[in-house]
């Protein structure tokens, strides 16, 4: 019985073995193609600019001490024309309001490829 388990062990271990050995094969030849054709990933770039929150705040000046102008809601478009810290001069193009938003708020999008 004791020879059973140790069988039942190792089989279950080349099993697991199997996939690994398999994903680093199947990984390093779609690696070479990409080097040799020098494809724009999309990691490469930056994502679009999104909203993290149901709403923010447009204020005039880049602090949160400063008077509110306006409302930026999600789903709103809007463009970022310069950032200073971690604050973004904006225009909601839905509303035509200009003003700053917090970066902790509005920011651009992450992509994660995995080489």
């Amino acid at each position: 019985m004791r020879s059973t388990r140790i069988a039942v062990s190792a089989a279950m271990l080349g099993v697991l073995a199997l996939p690994i050995a398999s994903a680093a094969v199947a990984t390093a030849a779609p690696a070479t193609a990409a080097s040799s054709a020098q494809v724009a990933r999309p990691c490469d770039r930056p994502g679009p600019w999104v909203i993290g929150t149901k709403a923010v705040t447009i204020r005039s000046k880049a602090s949160s001490k400063s008077s509110a102008v306006g409302i930026l809601y999600r789903g709103h478009k809007f463009t970022v024309h310069k950032t200073r810290g971690n604050w973004h001069y904006i225009t909601d193009t839905n509303t035509g309001e200009r003003g700053w938003v917090s970066g902790t708020y509005v920011y651009r999008q992450v992509y994660m490829c995995l080489d």
